[in-house]
């Protein structure tokens, strides 16, 4: 059997010398307690037909320890990635503060957000509005869906639809279509005078978005775009 080789300049100890540096260093075992997580509780001898429960109860809450740090573990990584994701809408937002014209906003929405919230691909929809309206020259990722859309998708209340595992509508997606195996759907409220739309977000990974996920983030994004389109509308 092989051994764990020695580190040069450091002497055996035996078990004796160990034990009594221990007792003339009661305090050791305080300062250093993480040295206790993985000793083994002694069993005590009590007799024939008599169970020793302090010892499975120390292993029970042993067990009950380690399920808590994971717990903890988790939770920090839940948080850290709660807060990149807010950090990212945040850069959203400022994103669309800085166009300079509404084709730019068009672009930074279907652009910038793709490479700002890490997805393949970002389009907005809006229904047509029934006299034939047709997608601005040049505005890529703006798209012309059928009326009655918004409400088959998101149905009446709702403000954002989390999808995994999908296949991308190529009425919503165009020629991204077969790069979306999961997406979020925001409705768009422009005003009571525009056809309904909806900001679509899609990801080549197919468990990106998923219900049961919190959208309040999607949701408030949408909401800040909806304002800013209004703003350039009426500057228009």
């Amino acid at each position: 059997m092989s051994q764990t080789p020695k580190k040069a300049g450091i002497p055996d100890l035996s078990s004796a010398e160990v034990l009594d540096w221990l007792r003339g260093n009661p305090d050791f075992i305080v300062r250093h307690p993480e040295l206790l997580d993985g000793a083994a509780a002694p069993e005590r001898a009590l007799g024939g037909g008599v169970a020793d429960l302090q010892h499975a109860l120390i292993g029970k809450l042993r067990g009950d320890l380690e399920r808590a740090r994971e717990n903890q573990r988790e939770l920090v990584a839940t948080g850290r990635a709660n807060l990149g994701a807010q950090a990212r809408v945040h850069d959203c937002m400022l994103a669309m503060l800085a166009a300079n014209s509404f084709e730019q906003l068009m672009q930074i929405a279907t652009t910038d957000f793709a490479v700002l919230l890490d997805l393949d691909v970002v389009t907005i929809c809006v229904e047509a509005d029934g006299a034939g309206t047709l997608r601005p020259p040049g505005m890529r990722g703006l798209h012309i869906v059928p009326a009655g859309t918004v409400h088959r998708l998101l149905g009446d209340g709702r403000t954002v639809l989390l999808r995994a595992h999908t296949d991308g509508e190529a009425e919503i997606y165009g020629g991204g279509a077969p790069l979306v195996a999961s997406d979020a759907l925001a409705r768009l409220s422009i005003s009571p005078t525009t056809p309904p739309g909806l900001i679509a977000f899609g990801s080549r990974r197919a468990a990106k978005f998923e219900p049961g996920q919190a959208v309040e983030l999607l949701a408030f994004l949408a909401r800040g775009l909806e304002r800013v389109i209004r703003l350039w509308l009426t500057l228009s």
